[in-house]
């Protein structure tokens, strides 16, 4: 019996080694959910016939700025939850609906100058990358780290300095303390020469405190995240958790450690990356909940840090600032507005109102 059991667990072991990570929506990424996952929009018309959705979009946040700008922010993900993310405003069709319209009529996009905007001034994306600095790493595979870590950094920051985007990395040992490698910051040079600076006597205890450093992250984005969204501003976080092994520091236990990211802010998403044949498996799993990925040795590892930067960056570059100027003008009131994105052979809508209350000519 004994040894079908240890048959039964190298199996999930060698599963999860091979596995392409965790369901996308393990983690509610959408800020506000409302009807159906439309944030503060709702389900389109039906005179619109546009058809079933196959892209949700979530409005976040809308408002109106004189003398004729209509401004959203919304998230676009497919019915799975997976962010859908690139998308440009020739994607985007605007129908507006007065009051002496039976209907939506269909708004030019290049007659209302439609575009998509930087979000910076109302979204906010924090992500914290953890790195294992125990001994097994410092001696087998710190090169192979420092690297894929620089790629992570590349992929994850914009190539121009984007006030909205910031990255902060930590990194743990034996020790009762998170590490503060770098600040949290927009400059990509600045993460980059903090890991070219990591060398291999950089830490004093051998041991691994993993659980300490989750605990401990995920109190950093939590209060990250409360920063960032005030003055109504929208927020989001990501934690990047990278280990070679189990916690051997004993200091916190697993249940807490588990617990504190199961009961964690619903827009902190939870990345894990293990290396080698000494992780758990489903542990890792459970803390990276939003997605894992796992290296069987330590060439593999700039791959499995670039996959986990896809993750990251699709989630965050998911946000879009949508703007247009709209033609109806002061005097008429509340009208409806609705609109619909098609990606390749895939659509979806959504629909709003605003009041023109206001607006005039003029508007670019």
């Amino acid at each position: 019996m004994k040894n079908l059991f240890k048959l039964a667990s190298l199996f999930f072991v060698f599963t999860m080694f091979f596995s392409c990570g965790n369901a996308d929506d393990d983690v509610n990424f959408q800020i506000n959910q409302g009807e159906e996952g439309l944030g503060k929009g709702t389900t389109v018309d039906d005179c619109l016939e546009l058809g079933e959705s196959d892209l949700v979009l979530s409005i976040q946040e809308e408002f109106t700025t004189l003398p004729g700008k209509i401004s959203i922010l919304f998230k676009v993900s497919d019915t799975d939850g997976a962010p859908v993310s690139g998308l440009s405003a020739d994607k985007f069709t605007i129908y507006e609906q007065g009051r002496n319209d039976d209907c939506f009529n269909t708004i030019s996009p290049s007659e209302s100058n439609a575009r998509i905007s930087p979000n910076s001034q109302i979204f906010s994306n924090n992500t914290l990358l953890v790195l294992d600095l125990s001994n097994s790493v410092l001696s087998s595979s710190l090169e192979e780290l420092k690297t894929a870590s620089v790629s992570f950094v590349n992929n994850v920051m914009p190539v121009t300095e984007n006030p909205s985007v910031k990255m902060a990395i930590y990194w743990f040992d034996g020790e009762d303390e998170l590490h503060l490698l770098n600040d949290l910051t927009a400059s990509k040079n600045d993460l980059i020469t903090a890991i070219d600076s990591i060398t291999d006597d950089i830490s004093n205890d051998p041991s691994t405190d993993l659980y300490g450093a989750v605990i401990k992250s995920t109190d950093i984005a939590s209060q990250l995240l409360a920063t960032s969204t005030q003055d109504d501003k929208i927020g989001a976080a990501s934690v990047v958790i990278f280990t070679d092994g189990t916690d051997q520091a004993s200091r916190y236990t697993e249940a807490a450690a588990l617990q504190k990211v199961e009961s964690a802010d619903p827009n902190i998403s939870f990345f894990s990356i293990g290396l080698g044949a000494e992780i758990d498996a489903e542990v890792l799993a459970s803390i990276g909940k939003t997605y894992t990925v796992f290296a069987g040795n330590k060439e593999e590892l700039e791959t499995n840090f670039n996959e986990i930067s896809q993750r990251v960056s699709q989630r965050a570059n998911s946000f879009y600032l949508f703007e247009y100027c709209s033609p109806k003008r002061d005097g008429s009131g509340e009208n409806n507005l609705a609109i619909q994105v098609v990606n390749g052979s895939k659509q979806g809508a959504v629909q709003t109102k605003f009041n023109a209350t206001g607006f005039t000519g003029g508007c670019e």
